[in-house]
């Protein structure tokens, strides 16, 4: 998969010197320009930089046209958990449904032995024993570890999955690239899907969520100002109430979508913003645990602090989690991510 990236840029290169037969495919998954920071048709640049690259590389280039399944999945995905008051990852969505669902497919109809991508990660052998089950494992790079991510790919999918800069840091990649004199080398990184760090966020969401002023209080129930929406806010959230004055910063404990009102607090160690157990649904197994409860590191957002936790299946198909400390501004719709060591075991939604 070739996004106009150094990332994958680097990727295809590193596989064609490994002695891969390499082709390149690129993902037109959105087009519109609403609520862009920037006038400009978001795909059109990375694509000219994709073909730049394929050009330099000498190797074909594949355009697929996912636009109507994005629509359908990511983004109305995303417009409906706003609405719903949770806090959605359309990176995680865009994983799941298009770059590891129908790109992977499309890749297996058209006989290709692998699909390859950008990520910082790895896939590795669960143990030393020959023909032993194959595990997503954290990248080299800790910092830029994107297995948080790709929680959602299948175990029967890893042995057609290659991450080429799964083993290398980032400050590596970037040296390769200008060294490999790759036309896109000094690009500046993406930002993960398309509109994400592209767009006005309210503005986008202005889209399908109609305005809806409301009452921003204290814990002691004070009125402190006015919002527009409590969709508009997610958990922990400091910035955008004006309500700044000396009393600030001013930190989201609540968000109630009857009364309209939401509910904030000055003091970062309120332990109203702490949460010590949480269920999660919709949980994918790459790698099963043998037996519940398990402790496990977790994290509920990209770049978070790991946490230690207890595991074990409720009714329903949901799980609970019990953290071994409170943890703070845990929101509902994020992902948690769960890890044994550098094995990324799985994940969920927090309900």
């Amino acid at each position: 998969a070739l996004s106009g990236g150094v990332d994958s840029a680097v990727s295809a290169s590193l596989l064609i010197k490994q002695g891969y037969q390499v082709e390149a495919v690129f993902m037109k998954n959105w087009s519109s320009t609403t609520g862009l920071k920037y006038d400009q048709c978001p795909w059109l640049a990375d694509r000219q930089e994709a073909l730049r690259v394929a050009a330099f590389l000498r190797i074909p280039l594949h355009t697929v046209d996912f636009e109507a399944a994005y629509s359908k999945t990511v983004l109305k995905y995303f417009f409906e958990e706003y609405q719903a008051g949770r806090t959605p990852n359309p990176d995680v969505m865009c994983n799941k449904e298009i770059k590891f669902k129908l790109l992977y497919q499309w890749a297996m109809d058209h006989g290709y032995d692998y699909m390859a991508t950008g990520h910082y990660a790895q896939i590795k052998p669960l143990y030393k024993s020959k023909g032993s089950d194959l595990a997503l494992v954290k990248s080299k790079d800790v910092a830029k570890d994107q297995t948080y991510f790709i929680y959602n790919l299948q175990a029967e999918q890893l042995p057609h999955i290659l991450f080429p800069i799964g083993s290398y840091k980032k400050s590596e990649v970037k040296v390769l690239a200008k060294k490999l004199k790759l036309p896109n080398a000094d690009r500046k990184e993406s930002m993960g899907l398309c509109f994400v760090g592209k767009v006005r966020l309210k503005e986008f969401l202005d889209q399908k969520l109609k305005p809806k002023l409301g009452k921003i209080i204290d814990m002691q129930g004070t009125e402190l100002g006015t919002h527009q929406g409590v969709a508009y806010y997610t958990i922990g959230q400091r910035h955008g109430m004006d309500i700044g004055g000396p009393n600030g910063p001013w930190y989201v404990v609540s968000k109630s979508l009857n009364s309209n009102i939401l509910t904030v607090t000055n003091n970062p160690k309120d332990l109203a913003l702490y949460t010590k157990q949480i269920q999660i649904h919709s949980l994918n197994w790459i790698t099963k645990p043998k037996n519940f409860p398990i402790t496990i590191k977790a994290r509920y957002r990209h770049q978070g602090q790991l946490c230690s936790a207890k595991i074990m299946p409720n009714n329903y198909g949901t799980y609970k989690v019990a953290f071994s400390q409170q943890q703070p501004a845990v929101a509902s719709g994020q992902s948690l991510v769960i890890y044994h060591k550098d094995i990324c075991l799985g994940g969920g939604v927090i309900v």
